[in-house]
């Protein structure tokens, strides 16, 4: 677990990571959520309203099995209940991470098949950029 928490204070020092129930609801109604993480102490209540937020999308919402204080302790707060992941390939490496990763198998299936896309995206973007500059060249 410290690991996939480890990567969770990855994301909000790069600004890759919503924190609390407003901002993560509204960065997931946008769509720009990949992964929304809920701690596995927070209530029965924040857990329906995070599935809520990721429900008609391919968004994931996974609860964890770290305390809300894990969680806080790891993005420099004292407690945490939920938080949701900006950046694919965060959010795939943070899943990957977690203990019995089989048990998120649908969820890793959609992250990998989203950073396939993202890199793909990425390195058409570069090929666009080099020939342009090749153009500007002639």
């Amino acid at each position: 677990m410290d690991k996939a928490l480890n990567y969770l204070a990855l994301a909000r020092k790069g600004g890759l990571c919503e924190l609390g129930e407003e901002p993560v609801g509204a960065v997931s109604r946008t769509g720009r959520a990949y992964v929304v993480l809920v701690a596995g102490d927070a209530s029965d209540h924040t857990w329906r309203r995070a599935k809520s937020f990721v429900s008609g999308s391919e968004q994931q919402c996974i609860r964890l099995e770290a305390t809300k204080d894990q969680m806080g302790l790891a993005v420099g707060r004292q407690s945490l209940a939920i938080a949701a992941v900006t950046d694919v390939q965060l959010a795939l490496a943070l899943v990957k991470a977690l203990e019995k990763p089989e048990r998120y198998k649908d969820a890793l299936e959609i992250l990998e098949a989203k950073a396939q896309k993202a890199k793909k995206r990425q390195a058409e973007a570069r090929a666009h950029q080099k020939n342009v500059r090749k153009g500007k060249k002639q």
